[in-house]
């Protein structure tokens, strides 16, 4: 705690607390994320579904 306090002078501690909390929730927000792309990984873009695929989707989006 004191490498924290000295890290964010003059701050007091409620505010220190306030930015550990807010770097903990954007830090959880990003894991959050990260995981919705695991579909990707699992699928490559070029895997067709009953839509097509995405990979020739992003390509005739790219060309109009």
């Amino acid at each position: 705690m004191t490498r924290a306090r000295q890290a964010l002078a003059p701050a007091n501690d409620s505010s220190v607390l306030e930015e550990a909390l807010r770097a903990l929730l954007a830090q959880r927000l990003e894991a959050e994320i990260d995981a919705g792309y695991i579909a990707y990984e699992l699928h490559p873009l070029d895997e067709p579904d009953a839509w097509g695929d995405l990979a020739s989707f992003g390509a005739a989006a790219s060309a109009s």
